[in-house]
């Protein structure tokens, strides 16, 4: 059996992609399975290499791969918040050899911009839910709050004064910021990055003051004391830093921001081969080894059913659209 993987692009890029294109090797009804997959699959990542996605990819790409038989081609098409890789897999034959591997930009794109191409619920059929992680709201040690509420009288008392920072304006970092912002009601100005690393340089420094930053990122500094986490962003504590209090803890009924990651095929693949991909993503998740080491990583491994999915897609596209218009955001 062929073990191939063609990658196309640098380094981890190739794990988002992967773990869609596996699993795509193993969905077909009964009739189709028995020649699936006889050619390279192409699974498209709408975003660079280097992000939570595609590490959480890199650590289900060797499993998934043996499994499949068939080289898989990952292909990198980053830009305009995801929306020209969704295009592409939006106008796809649905016939199994072209995926997309998704993060929550996926909800956010068509709540900020005026025309991505596609309708994110009617030109994709979500196949599963691969991992979520949670963020934490980081401050520098040099700002003197201990909590969030410490947090937000100061922000209060200095309306306009604080800064919170991103990993470039439209990213999930960035909207993480913006539901804190509106959900504390408070004013503090957007500083967006290139990316996590100016982010974090930047807030360790003291140059901004708040940051929602992702787990995999920041663990470390939190625990070496660069970094002062006042919550973290799931509904439960995460066990990786017991001693950080939700969100919910620190006096917000419904604030919940999860950073996720999934596969999404074009409307139209057969149910069957959806069901299965699932399945078999599922199962990767469960293994003890991919478990450990997705933890490691810090993302929970998920391998959610695709009505669970699909569910769950509607239900943040519609809590992101709100929160945004309510922001007033707009990228276009």
């Amino acid at each position: 059996m062929s073990t191939r993987f063609a990658n196309n692009t640098a380094g981890c890029a190739a794990a988002c992609l992967l773990l869609g294109a596996s699993a795509a090797g193993f969905a077909q009804g009964p009739d189709a399975a028995k020649g699936y997959p006889s050619r390279p699959i192409r699974i498209v990542v709408p975003f660079t290499p280097g992000g939570q996605p595609d590490i959480v990819a890199r650590v289900m790409a060797p499993r998934l791969v043996e499994a499949m038989g068939q080289p898989v081609i990952v292909d990198n098409r980053p830009g305009a918040g995801g929306t020209i890789g969704g295009r592409i897999v939006a106008g796809a034959n649905p016939d199994g050899y072209t995926l997309m591997s998704v993060s929550a930009a996926h909800v956010v794109a068509p709540a900020v911009r005026a025309n991505i191409g596609y309708d994110t619920l009617k030109d994709f059929a979500g196949v599963t839910m691969t991992a979520n992680a949670a963020y934490y709201l980081v401050v520098p040690p040099s700002l003197e709050v201990r909590t969030v509420k410490d947090l937000i009288a100061l922000a209060k008392a200095r309306p306009g004064q604080l800064n919170f920072t991103s990993a470039g304006t439209g990213s999930a970092t960035h909207f993480g910021g913006e539901m804190f912002k509106h959900s504390a009601g408070i004013d503090i100005v957007h500083v967006p990055h290139k990316g996590i690393p100016e982010a974090l340089t930047d807030i360790m420094a003291g140059r901004v003051q708040i940051f929602m930053a992702p787990f995999g990122s920041t663990a470390g500094l939190i625990r070496d004391r660069r970094l002062r986490a006042l919550a973290v962003s799931t509904r439960e504590r995460s066990p990786a830093l017991p001693g950080v209090p939700t969100a919910i803890e620190a006096g917000f009924k419904d604030y919940e921001a999860i950073g996720w990651f999934g596969l999404m095929a074009p409307a139209g693949t057969p149910p069957a081969i959806v069901e299965q991909l699932s399945a078999e993503v599922a199962r990767a998740m469960a293994t003890p080894a991919l478990r450990e080491r997705t933890l490691e990583q810090g993302a929970t491994p998920v391998g959610s059913k695709p009505v669970e999915f699909e569910r769950f897609v509607r239900d943040e596209l519609a809590k992101w659209t709100r929160i945004i218009h309510e922001a007033g955001i707009k990228l276009d």
